[in-house]
């Protein structure tokens, strides 16, 4: 009993040594922690302070407007995008008319084109941009050839005179040298025709055309890990995308359709009337050029004045599309009640011929009017039956036909 009792107490001290083992362990890992965190705070109310004495002094970087565009350059036939991390050169196509082929030139077109598609073996993009045709550049081309022909007219009507006058040719050279000062003359008056027609044609400002375009991508991240410089990066973008752009070119070739590289000022111009939809037929990228404008966005108007001409050409169009929806709506209204008729038509004939055959019961008799009656409701039964088995759908007539009797005659 004794070693019993001194074997529980010894059990007993050990668990009491242990737990206040436990508890002094906990309380020393709570004042740890406890420290660090009041080190923490006073290091942020430290910080605070230190910001508030010390003010920040703001710093505004003067922006290019090349950030407001989505490319950098125009360099060697390409544009240059995200700071050399894009190249892109375009391919302009020629279209074809093909409404106008036979049959068997519009299968060779499409067995090309099939082709074209499966020789691609990078990304590309089509583009169509629709322009307003400047005539401006064509009238004077033809003036300047008008008036190189009005030179000579006026030479040749000169010498002609004077060969009539010297009498020392034949009529067979006079007649030969007024064969073509004629031809000259009508030459001259075919010119002036086409300026005056071409002049009427400019007068119109929806002559429209449509230009095809394919964009080809290259990415210098397709060369791998590499030591090469900008300039290097450049060279190796150029001809990459002159190759592919070949192969562009020789495999649309197949089916009709001819394509040439833009150059650095038609890549100018592409981007220019993109950018300047709607000035560009009044003000060209030409002249903008020649003007020595640097920023092609000093010739758009102001914005207040598009979005008023904007808000006209909304409000005009919207009342032109209710008038025409009300109109329509009207139109609908009675074409609804038109074939609401015309689905009832056998019903209507039917109640028709039962109302006559009613009216001329004491001409034909009795029994001849319940039974011609009869044959019409069992006709207008079987219409009925054969439109339902067809799928077809019958709208009876509601609202009964009154019946009137009259001594009218059959």
């Amino acid at each position: 009993m004794t070693n019993n009792v001194g074997t529980l107490t010894s059990i007993l001290t050990i668990i009491i040594i242990a737990v206040i083992m436990l508890l002094a362990i906990l309380a020393m890992v709570y004042f740890i922690s406890r420290s660090k965190k009041t080190k923490k705070n006073e290091n942020i109310v430290g910080s605070e302070d230190a910001n508030n004495k010390i003010p920040k002094s703001k710093t505004f970087a003067v922006e290019s407007v090349m950030d407001f565009m989505e490319f950098d350059k125009v360099e060697d036939n390409m544009i240059v995008q995200k700071n050399g991390n894009k190249y892109i050169m375009v391919v302009e196509c020629q279209g074809i008319n093909y409404d106008l082929m036979s049959e068997i030139e519009k299968n060779s077109v499409e067995e090309g084109f099939i082709q074209f598609l499966n020789t691609i073996r990078h990304p590309i993009q089509i583009y169509v941009q629709t322009r307003t045709i400047n005539l401006e550049s064509s009238l004077q081309t033809y003036k300047d050839k008008v008036q190189e022909i009005e030179d000579n007219l006026n030479k040749q009507e000169a010498r002609y005179k004077e060969m009539q006058n010297s009498g020392n040719y034949t009529k067979e050279q006079l007649d030969r040298a007024y064969y073509e000062l004629t031809k000259q003359r009508n030459l001259s008056e075919y010119g002036k025709d086409i300026i005056y027609n071409t002049e009427k044609m400019s007068l119109n400002k929806n002559v429209l055309n449509q230009k095809y375009y394919i964009i080809v991508p290259y990415y210098p991240e397709e060369l791998g890990q590499n030591n090469f410089d900008k300039e290097e990066i450049k060279n190796l973008a150029f001809s990459e995308l002159y190759t592919r752009c070949q192969s562009i070119i020789r495999t649309l070739s197949a089916c009709a359709v001819n394509g040439k590289i833009l150059t650095s000022n038609e890549l100018i111009d592409l981007l220019y009337v993109a950018y300047n939809r709607d000035e560009q037929e009044t003000y060209g990228v030409d002249k903008a050029l020649r003007a020595r404008y640097d920023e092609l966005y000093s010739t758009a108007p102001d914005v207040l004045d598009k979005k008023m001409r904007e808000l006209d050409r909304k409000i005009e169009e919207e009342g032109f599309n209710k008038a025409n929806e009300k109109v329509i709506e009207a139109q609908s209204a009675k074409e609804r009640a038109l074939r609401k008729k015309e689905n009832n038509m056998d019903d209507l004939i039917a109640q028709m011929a039962e109302l006559i055959i009613e009216q001329n019961r004491a001409i034909v008799g009795n029994d001849i009017a319940d039974d011609a009656i009869e044959r019409v409701k069992e006709e207008k039964k079987q219409k009925n039956e054969k439109k339902s088995n067809e799928g077809g759908t019958e709208e009876h007539v509601k609202e009964k036909t009154k019946r009137r009797k009259t001594t009218k005659t059959a």
